[in-house]
């Protein structure tokens, strides 16, 4: 946002999609698949280890990261209008310059963990905070706490939540296969 503080704010939101949102957009993308894609390649390889079907250190089967890099777009054109429409108009009403900054730091931030930590990090949680930082900048009232709120309870809960069906489904099966 420091990068267009002396921009003249019509200008800027006119010009700046244009401009920018290829280099932006393409980064963004390919953090999130870097991200995410792995993060269901690995949980594909192991169901496919304990299985006998693959061995440990074998390279990922290609179908695997079709299917993975398929079922990931797939997802995202379902349901990712639901959270763009979220991030960008319900937490605070982004205009370009903010878009751009917060689509920059998500992406940067996701190379980083992938290339210099070699850490999985969730996408949504990267570009929800730094959606509430970039609209923090503006003023913090201009940030509407109480959705953001709920997403980070939904953060909370899912694991917890995730934990015990993962128990009632092992319950299940170890109780049928008896």
């Amino acid at each position: 946002m420091w990068m267009f503080r002396r921009a003249n704010p019509h200008k800027a939101k006119r010009g700046l999609p244009h401009r920018a949102d290829g280099v932006r957009g393409r980064a963004w993308r390919s953090g999130h698949g870097l991200q995410d894609a792995q993060k269901t390649m690995g949980i594909v390889v192991m169901a496919l280890v304990i299985a006998d079907v693959e061995d440990y250190g074998d390279p990922i089967p290609v179908w695997v990261k079709i299917a993975c890099a398929v079922m990931l777009s797939a997802g995202t054109y379902a349901g990712g209008w639901r959270i763009m429409r979220t991030l960008g108009r319900k937490i605070i009403e982004l205009d370009p310059p903010q878009g751009f900054a917060a689509e920059t730091t998500g992406a940067t931030i996701m190379f980083g963990s992938a290339f210099l930590f070699h850490a999985p990090i969730s996408t949504t949680h990267v570009i929800t905070s730094a959606i509430m930082g970039v609209g923090a900048t503006k003023r913090v009232n201009a940030v509407r706490w109480g959705v953001a709120k709920n997403i980070v309870l939904g953060w909370f809960i899912t694991m917890p939540a995730a934990a015990l069906v993962a128990a009632a489904s092992f319950g299940l099966v170890h109780l049928v296969a008896l």
